[in-house]
């Protein structure tokens, strides 16, 4: 539009006022973008408050149980068609002074960690995509108590009898540093099977598998 303009005003040699240049259409189109995003901002209305009787409920289902946590509530509201996040079902309990997930039972899973990072180490394995578009998989351990991370080995087509001897090499890198590990955390991948773990119970340390789908369980190796 800016150029045509100014062909025209060449054109007709008229004494049009300064041509419209490429910096003054880009900024009505600014100008526009900004009054309708400006406009559906205005219209648009926020989260809307949970019904008193689904927060009454929830509280309810907290106090009849106190073993469940916001997570579980959530879920027995889902299976009467109610369908709220469990973040709200948390900020329902923490308004009536209540946990979110009391833990009579024990510390939660976040506290476990800090309090017990000298006696924790933590696998991980993973894919590295190579140069010549080979995909290698590498094993890697790292202790809490430091953030320490060893790199065990890598493999294009790793097996069990490798992953048990790095599990070996492992348990004699850390006996060598002299760390005393008392639990062993990795995810649920197959690689993982009862003679990789069975390595490290013999050397008395158990091993805790993450949950399905919980990657916040493994969350130092996974970051």
């Amino acid at each position: 539009m800016a150029a045509l303009l100014e062909l025209i005003a060449r054109v007709r040699h008229s004494r049009l006022a300064e041509p419209v240049t490429p910096g003054t259409i880009l900024r009505w189109h600014r100008d526009v973008v900004r009054r309708r995003w400006t406009e559906k901002s205005r219209r648009t209305p926020g989260r809307p408050r949970t019904h008193r009787n689904i927060a009454r409920l929830a509280v309810r289902m907290a106090h009849e149980n106190e073993h469940r946590g916001y997570r579980r509530i959530a879920g027995e509201l889902a299976t009467l068609g109610i369908r709220v996040a469990p973040s709200t079902v948390r900020e329902i309990l923490k308004r009536r002074g209540l946990e979110p997930a009391p833990r009579r039972e024990g510390p939660g899973w976040a506290e476990f960690l800090r309090s017990q990072a000298q006696a924790i180490v933590a696998l991980d394995l993973f894919t590295v995509d190579l140069l010549d578009e080979t995909k290698t998989y590498a094993l890697a351990a790292i202790e809490h108590a430091n953030r320490r991370i060893r790199v065990l080995g890598a493999r294009i087509h790793p097996g069990g009898d490798w992953i048990v001897q790095q599990a070996r090499n492992l348990l004699m890198d850390l006996d060598d540093a002299g760390s005393r590990v008392t639990f062993g955390l990795h995810h649920r991948d197959r690689l993982f099977h009862e003679g990789f773990d069975a390595v490290f119970i013999a050397a008395g340390v158990r091993i805790v598998r993450s949950g399905v789908h919980v990657p916040r369980m493994n969350a130092i190796t996974e970051r």
